[in-house]
């Protein structure tokens, strides 16, 4: 591309190797927590997001050493769920047992994500607050999409908002 395309065009497009830039990041706070197959895109995410202003919190793991993922999926989900962060980012080796595990807290909407689509849609359709990441993906990749899901906004719908709330409101 010759030119930068714009925040909305990577989106529309589903671009995935182009490097968001410039988006006028806020001072909020991100909880990030991974296993030990999601310690090193963790680390990258953490020290990307510290550069563009943003204040990141590390539930852990410390280290490359096996830990069990659904601790850290606990611990960051509590994190959020207290209001300690407004956001959250979680990784695993797929993504999925640590979502699955944020999302057993109360109040917590955490999706698996792969692209920077379903990062838009899980914003602004379900109003997530925790995204799942695959600790194997490429760091371009994480970081385009964490960039769209800390950017999109809630679409404050009714049709979503009741479906949240349907959401909020099931008990077996």
């Amino acid at each position: 591309m010759d030119k930068e395309a714009s925040l909305e065009e990577i989106v529309k497009n589903n671009y995935q190797e182009q490097t968001i830039l410039n988006l006028n990041i806020s001072n909020e706070k991100i909880g990030i927590a991974s296993d030990h197959r999601g310690y090193n895109l963790k680390q990258k995410l953490t020290n990307y997001l510290t550069k563009k202003g943003y204040t990141v919190i590390d539930y852990g793991c410390d280290d490359k050493e096996s830990h069990d993922y659904p601790e850290y999926g606990f611990k960051l989900g509590k994190a959020i769920a207290n209001n300690e962060a407004e956001k959250g980012i979680a990784i695993c080796g797929s993504g999925i047992g640590i979502s699955i595990a944020c999302n057993k807290v109360k109040g917590i909407r955490c999706a698996k994500v792969n692209n920077i689509k379903e990062a838009k849609y899980t914003r602004n359709d379900n109003n997530a607050n925790i995204i799942a990441l695959n600790g194997n993906m490429p760091v371009y990749r994480a970081k385009d999409i964490v960039d769209v899901f800390l950017k999109t906004p809630f679409s404050n719908e009714n049709r979503h908002k009741n479906r949240i709330q349907m959401l909020d409101d099931y008990h077996d």
